[in-house]
């Protein structure tokens, strides 16, 4: 299904924010390729920005795993923290993303010898910075990376709890769902909540149903990261709907990381269909050769919207948003003016 000739001019020019989205995992090529040049002696990442499309070309989920980590791996001091971070900034800027919670694992950093401190003075400096400089407004999600184990958790929560920046607002899990069990993680959650924090880990993304079950009543979900395998469960899509539980859905990810196998096949229909709040989000867009203004225009496509269905999914993701009420209404008002001033046929 094709999209209606000037969607994507719509969508550029159009007023957004993103719930789903990796803190690293964002690096521009032009940044990736700065870090390795910088780090050249220790890593095996590209350091030309057009070998880097070939690098993150991904045969499943663990090999994007390992891929990501070594960009992980680039990440080696306070300087490279603060300037991976506003970097994203200036990307999302271009793209009119006014608000972004960015998913940021700072076990990754503070075990590879960031100073936990140093490392929350640098991404708090940027995203005071981006929003003065750029009218990008950040908050942050600390995830525990489920691949590390229990040692990671404890020292996410430790790190969200006790130090908790400023732009903090939730606490999350990433990385693998295959033998990466979610309840284990619960006490983890339990302290973060507590704390009062958000709860927004990755389920249903490569396994089953079962996985967005334990989120939901083990981890206290109050979003779903992917939910892709959620149609398969009925009740569990009555569930979602009831309780108006959003889904952070990233199309072009799934097929990256062969969590689905065509986008045709995409669930994101069904979810619509079912009447889900779903929200639209790029993941780790420069490893997926995306960004949040083409994940748009692919659910425009597979949802066959108008700008007026496209505002729709826009405005979701402010509602679905850790924004205080205020600056919902201020973003929706945007988004609204942006549809209403668009010429009509």
């Amino acid at each position: 299904m094709a999209v209606p000739s000037g969607i994507e001019a719509f969508i550029a020019g159009m007023p957004k924010a993103e719930l789903h989205v990796h803190h690293v995992g964002s690096a521009s090529p032009r940044v990736v390729a700065e870090l390795a040049a910088r780090h050249a002696d220790r890593t095996k990442v590209p350091t030309d920005p057009a070998a880097l499309a070939e690098y993150f070309t991904f045969t499943d989920f663990a090999h994007f795993i390992e891929v990501y980590l070594s960009v992980v791996d680039l990440i080696r001091d306070a300087e490279d923290v603060r300037a991976l971070t506003y970097g994203v900034a200036e990307d999302m800027a271009r793209q009119n993303i006014r608000y972004a919670e960015l998913t940021v694992t700072p076990y990754s950093s503070t075990n590879r010898g960031i100073p936990d401190v140093a490392f929350m003075e640098a991404i708090e400096d940027a995203r005071k910075s981006a929003e003065k400089d750029l009218g990008v407004v950040l908050r942050w999600c600390f995830d525990i990376p489920g691949e590390a184990g229990l040692a990671a958790a404890e020292e996410t929560a430790r790190l969200a709890v006790d130090l908790a920046p400023e732009g903090l607002v939730s606490f999350g899990l990433g990385g693998p769902e295959i033998g990466v069990p979610r309840p284990q993680f619960k006490p983890y959650f339990d302290r973060a909540r507590a704390a009062g924090l958000h709860s927004v880990p990755h389920a249903g993304e490569t396994t089953g149903p079962e996985t967005v079950w334990d989120a939901l009543r083990v981890l206290g979900a109050e979003r779903i990261g992917h939910g892709t395998q959620a149609v398969h469960d009925p009740a569990l899509i009555d569930h979602l709907g009831e309780h108006r539980i959003p889904l952070e859905v990233c199309p072009t990810s799934n097929i990256a990381t062969r969590a689905v196998d065509r986008m045709e096949n995409h669930p994101i229909k069904q979810m619509v269909d079912a009447g889900l709040l779903v929200t639209v989000n790029s993941d780790d867009p420069p490893m997926f050769g995306t960004d949040l203004n083409t994940e748009y225009t692919v659910a425009a496509r597979l949802l066959g919207l108008d700008e007026s269905g496209v505002a729709a999914l826009a405005r979701n993701a402010v509602e679905a948003s850790f924004l205080d009420p205020a600056r919902k209404a201020r973003l929706t008002a945007e988004i609204d003016a942006h549809l209403a001033a668009w010429p009509k046929g």
